[in-house]
């Protein structure tokens, strides 16, 4: 890598950041007036994420690089340790290594420990912010310490300052010259082949920074419109579908509050802001709590006596409890990566409360098959729903699917589309295919314990048991 003197080269650091507009690393990056070398580097942190978030960070990559490779500049793609790779990089100078901060308590550690190496060595080490509004270490609450409860925490952020506006994306960028050492695509991050479990993904996202500006669009053009109610209705497109867009970084939290403002302001506006700041929430429980992933935030849940059930687990991943709204939420989760997020909190609420199973069981499925699998939001939302965490939905809520079925999907619309096997069961029987009579069921095709499972457990007998086990611990 060759380069004049008064040319030293800016190392720019992608990782959860895949976009070149609202950069603010890239920005300060061009602004240094050299040459850019843009590096991928697929770390431990990075590389924790499951099979249907790999796939999507596999798409991505090729389109940054492709949007890249229009202003002249390769993606240089790596694997390993941040630190010794960047330090491999900038062997022949540099003006610097900008890259923009994550917060997972790995990923954390990893950026420190880049930043330390880089000024140990007297070399300019600049970190920016973009994945949230918020610095978690700094957003205290007025006795100095975390916030536990969303509605204190929101209002707090709501009392800060505006967003700040996003930064346009470098209108140019200047390449470095000679051949720098990359790492294919497809070998470090391959995608499935046999079997070829992807396909549904392909069908349903368009990854990458213009997809993300598309999904923002057609939001704000139509879906916004009665959002506030519509957001719980799996049967219709009623929500933004941006949260595997952020997950990977194609759009920030900036760029959509600034198109929001531009926007009518009204409950629907308000609501959906609402949802950007439960993700902020997530991520400032994250790094005060570290361990959320693995370990329950109220320790009284410790003692709680989860049942040991792989038959039940494996019935709820597949889709197969008998539940009409349970799997057909679990099957639009496997052949799309995505889930309505009412059901989301159905399902998890069946897992942990009608099966008592662990809420890290339910959670290591959701990271391993969403596309926006979230290392903040999936645990805290898991744990939410549990009972077990932070500001969270006390364990005697229990939801029951039968009635969560037929209020947010009275028509059966979101469970014909999932589950064929139910398509001709009338309306009033769809949700609870069991209670239907004889003759209902052989009109519409469908035989229990042969064509439909019977429900895996009672719903009565699931609530006073969770209940008791819920006793347990008080």
């Amino acid at each position: 890598m060759k380069h004049p003197d008064n040319e030293l080269p800016a190392l720019v650091l992608f990782r959860s950041d895949l976009r070149l507009s609202d950069n603010r690393a890239l920005a300060a990056a061009a602004a240094a007036g050299g040459p850019i070398l843009a590096v991928y580097i697929h770390d431990a942190a990075e590389a924790k994420r499951g099979g249907a978030s790999l796939w999507w960070r596999h798409y991505s990559l090729k389109r940054l690089a492709e949007d890249l490779a229009r202003q002249g500049i390769p993606l240089i793609l790596r694997a390993g340790d941040g630190a010794a790779i960047a330090e491999e990089l900038i062997a022949h100078g540099t003006c610097g290594v900008f890259w923009n901060r994550r917060y997972s308590p790995d990923a954390i550690a990893a950026d420190s420990h880049l930043k330390a190496t880089l000024r140990a060595r007297g070399i300019l080490a600049k970190s920016f912010e973009g994945h949230l509004l918020h610095e978690p270490s700094l957003m205290k609450t007025g006795a100095g310490g975390a916030y536990k409860v969303y509605t204190p925490f929101r209002n707090a952020l709501m009392r800060g300052p505006e967003p700040r506006s996003p930064v346009d994306a470098p209108a140019s960028l200047k390449p470095c010259i000679g051949d720098i050492a990359s790492v294919p695509l497809d070998t470090l991050i391959p995608l499935p082949q046999t079997p070829d479990w992807a396909g549904g993904l392909r069908d349903n996202w368009t990854p990458g920074e213009a997809g993300a500006q598309k999904a923002l669009d057609d939001f704000l053009e139509s879906t916004i419109s009665g959002y506030a109610t519509r957001r719980d209705i799996p049967g219709i497109v009623g929500t933004s579908r941006l949260s595997p867009h952020l997950a990977h970084g194609e759009i920030t939290p900036y760029q959509i509050l600034d198109a929001l403002a531009q926007a009518k302001p009204d409950n629907d506006s308000a609501t959906f802001r609402n949802e950007i700041i439960w993700r902020e929430f997530c991520y400032h429980l994250l790094f005060h709590y570290p361990d959320l992933v693995k370990t329950n935030y109220n320790p009284a849940f410790n003692t709680f006596p989860w049942h040991d059930d792989p038959a039940g687990l494996r019935a709820w991943q597949r889709g197969q409890t008998g539940y009409p709204i349970v799997d057909a939420g679990m099957r639009e989760l496997w052949h799309t990566g995505w889930m309505h997020n009412r059901v989301r909190m159905i399902v998890a609420s069946f897992l942990t409360k009608h099966l008592l199973i662990d809420w890290r069981a339910g959670e290591a499925w959701f990271n391993d098959t969403l596309v926006d699998a979230d290392p903040a939001s999936n645990p805290a939302s898991w744990q939410w729903v549990a009972g077990s965490g932070a500001d969270a939905a006390p364990y005697f809520r229990i939801f029951n699917p039968v009635l969560q079925s037929r209020k947010f999907d009275p028509l059966g619309h979101y469970l014909r589309q999932w589950l064929p096997e139910l398509a001709n069961m009338p309306d009033k029987h769809i949700h609870s295919p069991w209670e239907a009579s004889a003759q209902v069921l052989r009109h519409a095709g469908v035989t229990l314990g042969k064509t439909w499972p019977h429900p895996i457990v009672d719903h009565t007998f699931a609530r006073n048991r969770a209940l008791e086990a819920w006793q347990e611990i008080r």
